[in-house]
């Protein structure tokens, strides 16, 4: 099964993830903002990153950003999990190398249909 990197500076949220994905076999890595999601993400190597937007020290474009520059993360999926909808940065978020979106709150059944999508 997959490793997931969880990156919120929620821990409700990195709880509802965990709570979500390990019953079906995953294993979930978590960290509270974007700089501890990069260095997990370099030290661990998942098989998918899933990140808010919205976070301390480093948000989750950044951390995007940051991930793509790293030649041993190529094709890393990564998904943002955000309350954020508008287009405009739906968009920014694609530029930067987001894999996909889901909004907050979020269904355990859709976060579950996404992962199986993104990782082989």
């Amino acid at each position: 099964m997959a490793t997931v990197l969880t990156v919120d500076d929620s821990p409700s949220i990195r709880q509802m993830i965990k709570v979500t994905l390990e019953p079906a076999g995953h294993n979930v890595i978590e960290a509270g903002d974007g700089a501890q999601g990069l260095a997990m993400a370099q030290s661990k190597r998942p098989d998918l990153v899933i990140t808010d937007l919205n976070m301390p020290t480093m948000n989750g474009l950044e951390l995007i950003r940051a991930l793509r520059k790293q030649p041993t993360l190529t094709g890393l999926p990564i998904v943002f999990l955000t309350t954020e909808s508008n287009e405009a940065v739906k968009q920014e978020a694609k530029s930067a190398g987001a894999t996909g979106w889901i909004t907050k709150p979020f269904k355990p059944e859709q976060l579950l249909a996404v992962l199986a999508k993104l990782v082989r």
